[in-house]
């Protein structure tokens, strides 16, 4: 008999009825959450729901693995069932429209924060939705982030975080978890639960200030905690067009602003960039 794909006991499941208990309630932002064995792509699944009337603002979906999961522009996204977190939630946000993309990068923010004080891995944020941790000295992506509009007045928030992976799993030498770097504790509901917990927090602080990202704090504390800052990066465009400076700042709109070396800044917002990578020799 084959071995069942669920059995790795170095991987338990997540724990559904106590993740409700800690998570939901009248006071929360969360209001139902579900775990899945398997989904194609919970931010696919959620928006299926939430354009059909299935799902409403506050709902967590939960895959333990996926079969079709997706990053930014549609890339691929893949690990072994139960090595990491990977989930969505639909929010209904009431700031204004052209403020909603800061919404990825407080989920940015929230799960830095989350990681760095509940598995005691310092994480780095690679604008616009690349979480970084450090393996054997070099900046490896151990998580992305992707945010999705379903019609007018609702988004899908999705979060995915390689937490077990080992380093004969790894799709891509680049990709990195949690484990690899060092984390003091793997256990996936604890984290689970600070990074929602923290998503709540910064997503209330944002929406009281009416999506005003100075206000809410929330533009130092993303300038902060990005790696992509101070360096000379390549950023490519659609068209085959690339922009090389330094990335010296994010603005008030979530853009990244790019100075070229004659002094000439640029800001670029995430919709628009291909790939932002490291320029030649950097």
């Amino acid at each position: 008999m084959p071995p069942n794909r669920w059995s790795d006991l170095d991987r338990p499941p997540l724990d559904e009825r106590a993740l409700r208990r800690a998570l939901l309630g009248e006071d929360s932002l969360w209001r139902s959450l579900e775990v899945h064995d398997e989904l194609g792509s919970t931010n696919t699944e959620l928006a299926r729901r939430a354009a059909a009337g299935e799902a409403g603002p506050g709902a967590v979906l939960i895959a333990e693995g996926q079969t079709a999961a997706r990053g930014r522009l549609d890339r691929a996204w893949s690990a072994p069932p139960r090595s990491g977190l990977f989930f969505s939630v639909l929010l209904r946000p009431a700031p204004p429209a052209e403020r909603w993309g800061w919404v990825p990068l407080l989920a940015g923010v929230a799960a830095a924060a989350a990681l760095a004080r509940t598995a005691g891995v310092d994480t780095g944020l690679k604008w616009p939705n690349d979480l970084l941790v450090t393996v054997d000295g070099a900046e490896r992506k151990a998580g992305g982030i992707l945010a999705e509009r379903v019609g007018t007045d609702l988004l899908v928030l999705g979060i995915g975080l390689n937490v077990t992976l080992r380093a004969e799993e790894l799709p891509v030498p680049t990709a990195g978890s949690l484990a690899l770097a060092g984390a003091r504790g793997t256990d996936r509901d604890p984290l689970l639960r600070a990074v929602l917990r923290a998503v709540e927090d910064w997503y209330g602080r944002w929406t009281a200030a009416d999506g005003d990202a100075s206000a809410a704090g929330l533009l130092p504390a993303y300038a902060a905690g990005c790696v992509t800052l101070g360096r000379t990066v390549r950023v490519e465009l659609p068209g085959g067009k690339d922009l090389v400076g330094e990335a010296v700042a994010v603005d008030g709109d979530g853009r990244i602003v790019i100075a070229s070396e004659h002094g000439v800044q640029q800001p670029v917002a995430a919709g628009d960039v291909v790939h932002l990578r490291p320029a030649a020799g950097e």
